[in-house]
């Protein structure tokens, strides 16, 4: 089967996501999760990004990235996901394939989707029982936001200013967003407004949903 088409613009805000191969797990101790943050460091530092969001599960990453005018998505995640293949090869002797195919990538519409996205991997944790409550998986963008948590590998979410007035407030606001209501935004090349979505199909000329091809299904 065909790959889905991938839509990459030189600058957009980017849900990415790449699972290790046959859903295996990438990350076993701390020091594999912190070896991935110091390649996400690296990377910022080399060809500058906004990294909004992440959580670092078990078997994959998510992030939430926006790229910068020079900067280039694909060589970013190529180049982090290298890194790590060599980091886990010396450190677990493995061989043969490790991630999952090409990472992949959904152009986020940059207004509330963009907290959605959020909100949406952060409490990743939490659906896989990794984690009673988003707050204590330490692999996560989420402390940052709900309770202060320093941490300067994350860019604050610009959205983020509207939930309050005061620091308290917005903390508070996120803690109640978080619990709501979520939508499943892992579905289509897109996310965001019927606008959105519209103006991304017709630039790009691909559906938000693409047919799948094959063989005509027998009746």
């Amino acid at each position: 089967m065909p790959r889905a088409p991938r839509i990459l613009p030189e600058t957009g805000v980017f849900h990415v996501f790449t699972r290790g191969n046959n859903k295996q797990d990438v990350f076993h101790d701390d020091e594999d999760f912190r070896t991935y943050i110091g390649l996400l460091k690296e990377y910022k530092s080399r060809s500058p990004f906004y990294l909004y969001h992440f959580v670092l599960m078990t078997n994959h990453p998510h992030l939430v990235i926006e790229t910068k005018e020079g900067s280039n998505l694909s060589k970013i995640m190529q180049g982090i996901n290298l890194s790590y293949v060599y980091h886990y090869r010396r450190k677990y002797g493995h061989v043969g394939h490790f991630w999952q195919g090409r990472f992949k990538s959904l152009l986020i519409q940059k207004d509330s989707y963009l907290l959605e996205c959020g909100k949406y991997i952060e409490l990743n944790p939490v659906r896989a029982k990794l984690a009673e409550k988003p707050e204590d998986y330490k692999w996560s963008s989420y402390r940052v936001y709900a309770y202060g948590e320093d941490n300067p590998l994350v860019d604050v979410n610009p959205l983020y200013e509207t939930l309050g007035k005061t620091r308290e407030e917005r903390q508070m606001s996120y803690r109640e967003f978080v619990v709501g209501e979520e939508n499943n935004i892992l579905k289509g090349l897109f996310y965001g407004s019927d606008k959105f979505i519209d103006e991304m199909e017709r630039k790009y000329g691909v559906k938000r949903f693409p047919t799948k091809r094959g063989r005509p299904r027998k009746t």
